[in-house]
């Protein structure tokens, strides 16, 4: 008998409570959300993911550029390769310093605005002492290996393929910031659709890890068996559109505005 594959859920909070719906895809689940916590839920954890992500994203795209232009072509003679491993060194650090303010950017998301839960720095604060009493130190750390699996295959395929565009583009006499833009657009959507599993384990696993109980598995290859058992191999590619969409123009837009200001800053007089 033929199986049939679950639709995609959304998580929202509705009359203070939690609740999952299943969608159909992207603009429903958009409509959910709205329906369900306003249009201002769509921007929950804006700030947090501001104040994480413009200093990790700066750090992780100058230690990308060091590693590729100082570092390792003395010690890779592959002029492809470079980049593949720039990548890969570079999110690794970048991605394990930040793995607990992920853990909080995640669980900001994923509770409702309310008396007893403002989002305060005092609230996230006590949350995460909560958090370490219950369940040791390095729980900060939990998601960090899908995260891991995520990001690190994905910065190495990312700007492996950039910089491929990039020098393609060179041939032809094509150069500067909408370059830039286009090679990066079209190399974060490819190395989405790799690394999309990984995503969906790392979000599961951390929104488990921040809830209540204690009956949830949060190991990651127990994980992916359940999902895979519960959910099907569907369930592994959940999101994928909204990810493609945020994705997309901002690996374009990120490494655009990289190249552009770069190329300004060091323009001689």
């Amino acid at each position: 008998m033929a199986r049939t594959l679950p639709t995609e859920v959304v998580c929202v909070w509705e009359g203070g409570l939690f609740k999952t719906e299943r969608v159909n895809g992207f603009f429903d689940a958009f409509k959910h959300v709205a329906r369900a916590e306003g249009v201002r839920g769509l921007w929950k954890g804006a700030g947090t993911t501001l104040v994480i992500g413009v200093p990790s994203s700066s750090a992780y795209i100058l230690t990308y550029d060091h590693l590729l232009n100082v570092v390792l072509p003395p010690l890779i003679p592959s002029q492809s390769a470079v980049p593949l491993f720039a990548g890969v060194i570079a999110r690794s650090a970048i991605t394990s310093i930040m793995s607990p303010l992920e853990l909080l950017r995640t669980n900001l998301q994923s509770t409702p605005l309310s008396v007893d839960n403002p989002h305060t720095l005092r609230s996230v604060l006590t949350s995460f002492r909560t958090l370490v009493q219950q369940q040791g130190f390095t729980s900060l750390w939990r998601g960090l290996g899908p995260t891991l699996w995520r990001d690190v295959p994905f910065s190495g395929f990312y700007w492996a393929s950039y910089e491929t565009w990039k020098r393609n583009f060179a041939k032809y006499g094509y150069t500067g910031a909408w370059v830039a833009f286009l090679s990066g657009a079209i190399s974060g959507t490819s190395a989405a659709l790799i690394t999309s599993p990984f995503d969906v384990l790392k979000t599961r696993q951390q929104a488990l890890v921040m809830s209540a109980s204690k009956n949830h598995v949060t190991r990651t290859l127990p994980l992916l068996v359940q999902l895979l058992r519960s959910e099907g191999t569907s369930a592994l590619f959940t999101g994928i559109a909204p990810r493609i969409a945020k994705i997309a123009p901002a690996c374009g837009i990120m490494i655009g505005c990289f190249e552009g200001v770069g190329k300004f800053l060091t323009k001689p007089s």
